[in-house]
């Protein structure tokens, strides 16, 4: 199975003549994907100042406008923009922090109104960024009933300041994505200087744009980014540190809202090499290879417009269960598997089978009558580790009326409960390991200890014997 981006990347490469009926049955059509791109634009007092020969709002009005000329009209793709600073003008010890607008809200068909506003925007007041941030994630309109595409929502934050208002728009980037309202905003920052650069990391993907010749570098750039998968393999490295493993499931989650993006079977090529996806680039990822147990990498992180390798632990090896059992593996005695020393069960393995676990040691649990354990399992890279479970035996328990008592196993000159006879019964069938056993029992109808019964029977696996009391 492949993801959806990745199902596209295959469909557009290939033609129709080569897709199968099979094929074209099995792998129904994609839906597509709807892009959203606010730019939240820096239109403070500060803008007026010049920027190589002209003042910075003339330089970026320019660049901005001339960048939407180039995607405007792209299917799948709604563009709006909120202006800060814009309408109060600063003055000293005066300064108005909820001078931020929507000033051209989202739609197929924005681009002229936004090139129109920005014409006239005239720029006066401060930098209230956190507050623009905590606003604009009403600017992203509810997906409707009868859209069932996914949705992008992506910031584009243009800023030649820092905050203003005592306010943490980091914090408040921060919240959003965790909400899974936006992905993690573009920051583009227009000749900031010193520290100012990095205060502003923790918004988002920060680029720094120092004149405006790279401010238009930039920014397309971070708009082909927003716009555009990029290519990756997944490297399941055995033991040894080579890219081996594979058939193995594999989820990419989104590591902020724990959404699942992408669910696959691991692949090799006809080269003997791991397949390429093609993922979003401006999510983080929590990558979980569903082996046994599951092999997990947080904080996975690809770049846009290169091919990016990711790497996980996941050498694996063959643990193979036997049994001669007489009665088949349908009846056959499940095997908890745990790791070497850990209590909690990590797999329940059927017998006459052979299950893949990551390369370790295990500690085997098998639910016969008494419990059978056996410890310290070594699972090595690319071999197949047999344990043979003991064939058991069946025995007939047949009571002279109902009553209480129940199965022993002698362990030296100890006796150690096994299981209790139904009271409610008379007659009783367990399968026993091979081994000596000793059933103590006393009628319901006999009122003294002295008319207890106990008998010896030995249990030899695969066969079947009848004890009567």
């Amino acid at each position: 199975m492949r993801t959806s981006s990745f199902l596209r990347g295959v469909v557009i490469g290939l033609s129709l003549a080569m897709l199968s009926p099979l094929v074209a049955q099995t792998k129904p059509a994609e839906k597509r994907e709807l892009t959203r791109l606010l730019f939240v634009m820096d239109a403070s007092n500060s803008m007026n100042a010049f920027w190589d020969n002209q003042p910075k709002i003339n330089a970026a009005r320019e660049v901005l406008l001339r960048s939407l000329t180039e995607i405007e009209g792209q299917p799948d793709l709604e563009i709006a923009l909120r202006l800060y600073g814009h309408q109060t003008r600063i003055e000293p010890g005066k300064q108005d922090c909820d001078d931020t607008k929507l000033e051209v809200p989202f739609s197929p068909n924005s681009v002229p109104a936004i090139r129109e506003r920005m014409r006239t925007v005239q720029c006066l007041g401060t930098t209230p960024i956190a507050r623009s941030l905590l606003k604009a994630a009403d600017d992203f309109p509810p997906t409707t009933f009868n859209d069932t595409r996914k949705v992008r929502n992506i910031i584009i934050l243009i800023t030649d300041g820092i905050e203003a208002c005592d306010e943490d728009p980091c914090a408040v980037s921060r919240a959003l994505q965790a909400k899974g309202i936006i992905l993690k905003p573009f920051v583009i920052g227009v000749g900031l200087v010193g520290d100012e650069k990095y205060s502003l990391e923790c918004v988002g993907n920060y680029y720094d744009a120092g004149t405006p010749a790279m401010f238009d570098h930039v920014l397309r750039l971070v708009i082909s980014q927003a716009l555009n998968n990029t290519t990756t393999t997944l490297h399941l490295l055995d033991v040894n540190g080579k890219p081996k493993e594979t058939n193995v499931p594999v989820t990419f989650y989104d590591q902020r809202t724990g959404q699942q993006r992408y669910n696959f079977v691991h692949t090799m090529s006809s080269k003997g090499e791991p397949d390429t996806l093609t993922i979003d680039p401006l999510f983080t990822y929590r990558v979980v290879a569903h082996t046994i147990p599951p092999s997990v990498r947080e904080n996975v992180n690809v770049k846009a417009g290169q091919h990016n390798i990711i790497t996980l632990d996941a050498g694996q090896g063959d643990l193979e269960l036997r049994t001669e059992s007489a009665w088949g593996s349908e009846r056959g005695i499940p095997v908890i598997v745990r790791k070497d020393g850990i209590d909690a069960t990590l797999h329940v393995q059927d017998p006459n089978s052979t299950e893949r676990y990551r390369v370790g040691r295990y500690d085997l649990e098998v639910l016969t009558l008494p419990r059978l354990t056996i410890p310290d399992v070594d699972v090595k890279q690319s071999a197949v580790t047999t344990i043979s479970v003991p064939q058991p035996g069946v025995v007939n328990i047949v009571p002279t009326a109902q009553g209480p008592g129940a199965i022993f196993v002698k362990d030296g000159s100890e006796l150690k409960w096994v299981v209790d006879l139904d009271p409610t019964s008379a007659r009783h069938q367990f399968r026993l390991l091979p081994g000596s056993y000793k059933v103590v029992y006393r009628s319901d109808s006999a009122r003294q200890t002295i008319y207890s019964i106990e008998k010896d029977f030995t249990i030899t696996g695969g066969q079947s014997i009848t004890v009567n009391l």
